[in-house]
């Protein structure tokens, strides 16, 4: 994805790039590993290098109801291209707290596989709070219109970042 505006003097550098929440949804469904974007979003971000978009995050309200107590946001995705430089996610997760803050959240959270390193979370200050055992299938599909997503069965780390 090519970023909308030429970003002159930034060669080489990463920058925050302004990204819809549709385009970043867009990003995410071509580009993720192993995630389907998000129903919804508060807000997006966008990682530019050069020219181009190389990575999103897009945060929402928790997934978990029990997370949702009005003060926590999350990064319901991250995702970056494979010819990102290597501290992008870092870069995004960094950049999303800040925002976060700016809007007056008090508590950020996220999810990664616990077959993922999360070197880029703890990278930009994050600390694991729990684990989860993964969610049953047909639990999933407890509403209609709602798709199973292989991924949902395998056990994460939930992370955060706190004021």
């Amino acid at each position: 994805m090519e970023h909308p505006r030429r970003r002159e003097g930034v060669k080489g550098k990463l920058y925050l790039a302004p990204v819809t929440i549709k385009s970043a949804s867009a990003f995410v469904g071509e580009h993720h590993r192993h995630n389907k974007p998000p129903q919804g979003a508060l807000f997006a971000l966008g990682a530019g290098y050069g020219e181009n978009m190389v990575g999103v995050a897009i945060v929402g309200r928790p997934v978990s109801r029990h997370r949702q107590d009005g003060l926590t946001a999350e990064v319901t995705r991250c995702c970056v291209i494979d010819s990102a430089p290597k501290n992008t996610c870092s870069f995004l997760y960094g950049a999303a707290w800040r925002a976060c803050r700016a809007l007056g959240w008090q508590k950020l959270i996220t999810y990664t596989l616990q077959s993922e390193s999360g070197a880029s979370l703890r990278g930009s200050g994050w600390r694991i709070i729990a684990q989860t055992t993964g969610a049953n299938p047909a639990n999933w599909q407890s509403r209609i219109g709602r798709d199973h997503q292989d991924v949902t069965a395998h056990p994460k780390f939930v992370w955060e970042q706190t004021i």
